[in-house]
């Protein structure tokens, strides 16, 4: 199977023919220098005392007595333990050990700025690895952290390499679909005497990947909107944007997906292009169907809270629903997995889940919770605060509400973010490979609502526990 590689600047689908989807990727270091995950605080007087201390022990030999407790080098400066480099100290604590009374490891206060009680400092530094460089973060000393917990980490894939045959797609040895469908996919066609079609037909948008770029805060600044646009257009994805920022900044394309509110319908004689998704903020029956009379070519999806109860809107003849949750994946007071489970399993028993296309956001900050949004039901996924944390965004206070979040973006070069945003694409990309292959799936969308290979932390611990007297689970 052949791979051709298309310049960056040319759109996916600018090309007639087949051609393997492939990102490229540079390294694209951070512009601005990031807290340090440590402070290094050194008794500065008993350090001196200490070293003269072992001039007189080892009888002046200043080797021995300079010698630095440190194998990372954070005193391996010139002046050694008096100006320690804290951008290398990796928390090990030798030195505290060692010398309890010269040395003291405590965390940085400022790295809380990079995220907040969700997106946690640790998933900062994996963000801006995978943004720098592309690639699949990857420890020698395996995973250090809890095997389970709240929110997404209360959830684990099946990825059995016994009972299945593995798939190899990161490496290029097996092909591994990661393209998606969304839009309205009637259940059967319907034609007349004549062979022509008579009922609703197909009407698709299919995306390379299972993730587009959401809408950022209000108080985003004109270089990150651009910054979305170019990246979206460049991975051959999506780009979800307010309409009136749209026609501000003068964001048009087909990757462009406008966000049309009852407040802005105003604005809709303004639009010059036919975007290939267009949302609607709400559900308003009369304003649904005069948006599908004006965009006849386009996809229509109504953005609705995940906890939404979509039974009336799909009896109206909706089949794409964009499911918000809050940054921190809650929703109506319940985290996004449970609710989207619930949604996928109504629309199961429904016999309607071919027909509807799900599309969520809120919580998804790590490459792994992709994977997990599509085995509790989803299509695709749209990202948020993941993207801010690639372009080196601050926050200030906790970070949950769209409209009311404080994000602070420092000068952005569009080529940078356009670039980090590459990597940060191409890195998610591969982890979902390796998922897919080692549960022996050839395409994401046979993962979507795939439970079978999913499995809960509360369910099991019910199952072991739920006899053992005092269990309170």
């Amino acid at each position: 199977m052949l791979e051709t590689r298309v310049p960056e600047e040319a759109p996916l689908g600018s090309e007639r023919g087949y051609r393997r989807y492939h990102i490229l990727t540079r390294p694209a270091p951070e512009r601005f220098p990031i807290p340090p995950r440590f402070r290094v605080r050194v008794k500065k007087h008993r350090l001196v005392a200490l070293v003269f201390k072992e001039l007189l022990e080892y009888r002046g030999n200043l080797k021995v007595a300079l010698s630095r407790p440190c194998v990372y080098g954070v005193f391996g400066g010139p002046l050694g333990g008096l100006t320690p480099r804290e951008h290398l100290c990796v928390g090990c604590l030798r030195c505290c050990v060692q010398y309890p009374e010269v040395v003291q490891i405590q965390p940085n206060p400022l790295r809380k700025r990079l995220g907040d009680s969700y997106l946690r400092p640790e998933y900062v530094d994996t963000l801006l690895y995978e943004a720098r460089t592309g690639r699949v973060p990857v420890r020698g000393a395996g995973w250090r952290g809890a095997f389970g917990g709240e929110g997404w980490d209360s959830m684990w894939t099946d990825m059995s390499e016994i009972v299945r045959p593995t798939r190899d797609g990161i490496h290029g040895r097996e092909f591994i679909s990661t393209q998606v469908d969304l839009g309205e996919k009637p259940g059967f066609l319907r034609f007349d005497a004549r062979g022509e079609p008579t009922g609703p037909l197909p009407r698709v948008v299919s995306l390379p990947l299972p993730f587009l770029f959401d809408a950022p805060p209000p108080t985003a600044p004109p270089p990150l909107l651009e910054v979305l646009s170019e990246a979206a257009r460049r991975l051959g994805t999506l780009a979800i944007l307010p309409l009136p920022v749209c026609l501000e900044w003068g964001l048009q394309g087909s990757w462009v997906v406008p966000v049309v509110s009852e407040a802005d319908w105003g604005e809709m004689e303004r639009m010059r292009w036919r975007p290939q998704l267009v949302e609607l903020e709400g559900w308003h029956p009369g304003r649904y169907a005069e948006l599908r009379r004006r965009l006849e070519g386009s996809v229509v999806a109504v953005r609705v809270p995940m906890h939404a109860d979509l039974s009336a809107m799909v009896q109206a003849g909706v089949r794409v629903f964009h499911l918000c949750a809050d940054y921190h994946g809650t929703s109506g007071g319940r985290f996004a997995a449970g609710l989207l489970r619930e949604t996928h399993a109504r629309l199961v028993q429904a016999g309607l889940r071919e027909e509807v296309s799900l599309l969520g956001s809120g919580g998804v900050v790590m490459a792994e919770h992709v994977p997990k949004a599509i085995l509790c039901g989803l299509d695709a996924v749209a990202l948020d605060t993941a993207l801010w944390v690639a372009l080196q965004a601050r926050f200030e206070g906790e970070c949950r509400s769209r409209r009311e979040a404080r994000v602070e973006f420092p000068s952005l070069e569009p080529s940078w973010g356009v670039q980090r945003l590459l990597n940060l694409a191409n890195s998610w990309r591969d982890q979902l490979l390796e998922v897919l292959g080692a549960m022996g799936l050839r395409e994401v969308r046979r993962l979507r609502g795939e439970l079978g290979r999913a499995m809960f932390q509360e369910e099991l611990e019910h199952e072991a526990f739920a006899d053992i007297e005092g269990y309170a689970g």
